[in-house]
């Protein structure tokens, strides 16, 4: 199987790197000035699971003549759309497009510009980031990357697929519930996204000030609410882990949104909150933490858009 990766960002970057280590046909779809720095400097990971160096094979857009065997997107949401005439060369009726985004509304529209035969589900957790020398860093231990058929059902495309990920140090697992993991993954994202934005601190933080835990286990409960009645029940486990992980004590978790506010970067506002809300509205659910938190987002894009 051949595998294109479309980004080779932070998450990209890294899921590809490990990849190539494990001896896999890889190759990243990326931009020139990317590819001009891929080529001159490789592909550089540092991690606690182990560093690294590579020399990864990288085209852009004008390179593709081929279909490949699947799909790796590992953009931002609000990036999508622009990237559906690069990749459309290298998709054919049987390439499997494993979208690696955050909310929903990604697999709908890859569904409307392919067909709902293309997609796999799947749901990533690790923490990377991309310097500015474009290595790429990972921040701690914890990485889960879970797959599977959308409808849940064992094929032989989604084997071939596990096989390919099998043996890379990426946390690959086959999910026969990928579904309702990637609306759990929401409820975290949602949840994480909206406490340390709006409150402009850690996990830690909020929930050493008072009234902190409160907040943080309302705006939970909106979110679940919501993802009850408009997606997946999630599992009752699951709920616990998060309301657990969201007030820890001293915890210095915050969400990759946080860290793109801090550093003047764009945000995912309404792929991962705005996109929920108004799913919500639409059964009849109010959301007005989270809402707060959306529109609190809201304003802190105009002021960067206003900037640029």
């Amino acid at each position: 199987m051949r595998l294109l990766i479309v980004g080779a960002g932070s998450t990209g970057g890294y899921l590809g790197g490990r990849l190539i280590e494990a001896g896999r046909d890889v190759t990243f779809l990326v931009r020139a000035a990317r590819a001009a720095q891929l080529r001159e400097q490789g592909l550089r990971i540092v991690s606690p699971h182990g560093d690294a160096t590579l020399r990864p094979k990288v085209c852009t857009a004008a390179d593709i003549t081929e279909h490949y065997g699947a799909v790796l997107l590992t953009v931002k949401a609000f990036q999508l759309q622009a990237v559906f005439n690069d990749i459309a060369p290298a998709i054919g009726p049987e390439t499997m497009i494993l979208p690696v985004l955050n909310g929903m509304q990604h697999l709908e529209a890859l569904a409307r510009r392919f067909s709902t035969n293309n997609l796999i589900g799947c749901a990533l957790k690790v923490a990377t980031i991309l310097e500015n020398d474009g290595s790429i860093v990972q921040l701690n231990p914890l990485q889960d990357f879970a797959y599977g058929e959308l409808d849940g059902k064992t094929t032989a495309r989604i084997n071939a697929l596990d096989r390919f990920m099998q043996g890379a140090s990426i946390g690959a697992r086959l999910s026969p519930v990928i579904h309702r993991e990637m609306w759990e993954k929401w409820i975290l994202l949602a949840g994480l996204g909206a406490l340390t934005c709006l409150m402009r601190g850690t996990v830690g933080e909020i929930e050493a000030t008072e009234g902190g835990t409160s907040f943080v286990m309302n705006l939970l409960a909106e979110i679940v609410a919501i993802v009850a009645a408009v997606g997946e029940t999630p599992s009752t486990d699951f709920v616990k882990e998060a309301q657990q992980q969201l007030t820890r004590k001293g915890s210095p978790l915050a969400s990759s949104m946080f860290r793109d506010l801090l550093s003047g970067r764009d945000v995912e506002v309404e792929q991962i909150l705005g996109d929920l809300i108004c799913r919500g509205e639409q059964v009849g659910l109010k959301a007005p933490l989270l809402s707060a938190a959306a529109v609190h987002l809201r304003v802190y894009r105009n002021k960067i858009a206003a900037s640029r």
